[in-house]
């Protein structure tokens, strides 16, 4: 089958997946993409940009795949009437209707009605975690309530019947042999932003070296000029605990610490999936995860006899108590090569050489 996929927002986890899907599926894939930047003015113009380049070629298709970075009602308004009729499948990264923005005093709601009327317009939606679903459609429903009058009530039920839960897939790394002896080696690793909750982080190893626990950080991940001032005083703090801190610019160096590493931990507050977290525990990371989220839903998938082991509450108590309780069994999960041998070959399902093939087989039975 030849798929036309259209990319708004090229970069970081989009990219990611797209670029993956296409080096593994057995359909053909035609990319039309652009640079992620000026999100919002990508998605106010991306719509018209492709179908301008979308009608001026001269090439067939069984499909269209694009992301929630598009106007797609917009989109297949503009096609031409040879293309109008392909089936399209919309995957959400992300949405605009629940994420948080502590800096705005009143949110964009053009950007969320984009988001749902994008839905509307699609064959098919593909979300990236059943969490991801299930917020959305409720937030959909919340939001159309407080509309004056034309509330559609009708979305949210129309949207789930057209939704499924598709995750993204990651690489399978190579077998490691790096040795877990010494301080427990952690790993932090998100993009610097606010929704990513630092502060949790950095107050829960505050914990862990008052209790005398003998740890190494390593806190990567996308950063930006306007980055929040935690991460300097924290730096300073630290110091003396630190292997890796900020971007890792190679994917080799990236892998190569993901396989030093023994925990991976995230604070997060707001995700929908935790790629990189996946990808740590795929490399042989033992996660710490907080209780909401995507991560229960994850943790159920990688522990199905016992995800509590390694959730916490979403305090900086509960992850000190957590890695706490952890580093005092003998031996610590991360040295226990059965415990993390079961992880690692449960992650395979996440691996992109299985996603593919279930998200391939997917499209065909829409075409």
């Amino acid at each position: 089958m030849r798929i036309l996929a259209l990319e708004s927002f090229y970069g970081g986890s989009h990219k990611a997946f797209i670029d993956g899907w296409m080096a593994n599926s057995e359909h053909q894939f035609k990319l039309l993409s652009y640079p992620a930047t000026k999100w919002k003015w990508r998605m106010r113009h991306s719509a018209a940009s492709f179908a301008e380049e979308i009608n001026q070629l001269d090439e067939s298709f069984d499909l269209i795949f694009c992301t929630d970075m598009i106007n797609l009602a917009e989109l297949r308004g503009l096609l031409s009437p040879s293309l109008i009729d392909l089936p399209v499948v919309l995957y959400m990264h992300e949405n605009q209707l629940t994420y948080p923005d502590p800096t705005a005093t009143e949110r964009d709601y053009h950007f969320a009605f984009t988001n749902i009327v994008s839905c509307l317009a699609a064959d098919e939606i593909w979300f990236n975690s059943g969490y991801h679903r299930d917020v959305f459609i409720a937030a959909v429903g919340e939001f159309l309530q407080r509309m004056p009058d034309r509330q559609l009530r009708h979305a949210p039920e129309r949207i789930a019947d057209c939704s499924r839960v598709e995750y993204p897939g990651v690489d399978e790394p190579a077998a490691s042999d790096e040795s877990t002896s010494g301080p427990v080696k952690i790993l932090w690793a998100a993009r610097w932003e606010h929704d990513k909750a630092p502060g949790l982080l950095f107050e829960g190893m505050r914990l862990l070296a008052q209790g005398n626990l003998d740890f190494r950080l390593n806190v990567v991940g996308q950063t930006f000029e306007n980055q929040p001032e935690i991460f300097e005083r924290a730096r300073t703090e630290f110091a003396d605990r630190i292997d890796q801190w900020g971007f890792v610019e190679s994917r080799e160096a990236y892998l190569h610490l993901l396989a030093a590493c023994d925990l991976v931990v995230s604070t997060a507050a707001h995700e929908f999936f935790g790629i990189a977290v996946v990808e740590a525990i795929a490399a042989g990371c033992y996660p710490v995860l907080p209780n909401r989220l995507a991560y229960p839903e994850i943790a159920a998938r990688l522990l199905p006899e016992g995800p509590q082991e390694v959730l916490y509450e979403g305090t900086p108590e509960a992850l000190a108590a957590r890695i706490f309780d952890l580093s005092s069994q003998s031996p610590p999960p991360w040295q226990d090569s059965e415990r993390t041998g079961i992880l690692r070959s449960r992650a395979s399902a996440f691996f992109w050489t299985h996603r593919a093939k279930e998200m391939d087989a997917r499209l065909r039975q829409l075409v």
